[in-house]
């Protein structure tokens, strides 16, 4: 049986956080046993909000590849490639444009939603407008399957696959594929602070920390205001480090929950434990950075060699594109 299509990105904004580790990074180096896997840097997505100042993208694509390779993904087994290195994917995107409802555009629920989030950027643009059909575009260009998402990216599936259905429709054939929605468990993690964690908050813990930044930064998260004295009842539902534990200790959460509820536990100890454990955890991650930080010209052979080996696909669809829609003489 032919092996299905999987395809994925991310924006290059530096080096990873544990919710991309866990929401996105450890799913993927799954399916590359089962799929035939294309892996983004999706830069030109990136230029959307860094349209102002890109001069740090290329710095940022590597540090993602590093984190991208030290968590499992195998250049033997995926396409790793950058976005911007294979041009059919603006080509097709140009062409989608030409029929795609500007409604179709405006109702996809996260670009009110972003728009509020980045009040500080001018983001009346059609770029920022379009991010979903180009992210159309990126999917259908290798006619995947499916495409592994969080429930977030659901209305951006849906309508790359109605993309699918115009085009078919318009020129009478059945050559997109409508993509699956392969819906990733995402185990939701906050802040060291309580808050979503987020960059533009630093309120992050980064998938490549040392063991002393991981200890520093578990010793700095929030717990249960309430608990004044290590012998107070505490309030896991309220703390942090316990939602922390839930995700990485879950063999341990019921130990943890009843001792901090009777106040056999301070929050010191309880974090003691959590470090010690988010260490062990990505000290694999962390080993194989080391090593691949002074590898550059390997890291940029892998997107060189990613994007020759996505061009031999993408060019062959849009020659089959231009042929169905009889464009070119």
């Amino acid at each position: 049986m032919e092996q299905k299509t999987i395809f994925s990105g991310m924006r290059p904004t530096g080096r990873l956080q544990l919710g991309n580790l866990l929401g996105a990074l450890e799913n993927w180096v799954k399916l590359q046993d089962e799929y035939r896997c294309f892996f983004s840097v999706a830069d030109w997505h990136a230029m959307t909000t860094s349209y102002d100042d890109p001069s740090e993208l290329k710095e940022n694509t590597l540090q993602m590849v590093i984190d991208w390779l030290s968590a499992g993904l195998d250049p033997e087994k995926s396409v790793i490639f950058r976005q911007s290195d294979v041009p059919e994917h603006a080509e097709l995107h140009l062409l989608f444009s030409m029929f795609t409802p500007l409604s179709w555009l405006e109702r996809v629920p996260t670009y009110k939603d972003q728009i509020q989030q980045l009040r500080e950027k001018n983001l009346a643009t059609y770029g920022f407008l379009g991010y979903p059909l180009l992210q159309a575009a990126d999917i259908l260009l290798y006619r995947a399957d499916a495409v592994p998402v969080g429930e977030d990216q659901v209305p951006h599936i849906e309508m790359t696959r109605e993309i699918a259905r115009r085009f078919n429709y318009l020129y009478k054939t059945d050559f997109f594929p409508e993509p699956q929605t392969l819906l990733t468990k995402i185990k939701l993690l906050p802040g060291i602070d309580g808050r979503k964690m987020s960059k533009s908050y630093r309120n992050t813990i980064e998938m490549s920390e040392s063991p002393q930044e991981i200890t520093k930064k578990v010793s700095q998260m929030v717990t249960d205001p309430g608990r004044i004295r290590k012998t107070d009842p505490g309030n896991p539902d309220v703390c942090t480090v316990y939602a922390f534990h839930g995700v990485f200790s879950p063999e341990e959460i019921g130990n943890v929950e009843t001792a901090c509820r009777r106040g056999e536990i301070g929050c010191v100890q309880c974090k003691k434990q959590l470090a010690k454990r988010l260490i062990a955890y990505l000290e694999p991650i962390y080993e194989k950075r080391k090593v691949l930080e002074g590898q550059r010209d390997y890291l940029m052979d892998i997107l060189r060699e990613g994007a020759r080996k996505a061009k031999l696909v993408a060019s062959e669809t849009m020659e089959k594109v231009y042929d169905i829609i009889g464009f070119k003489l």
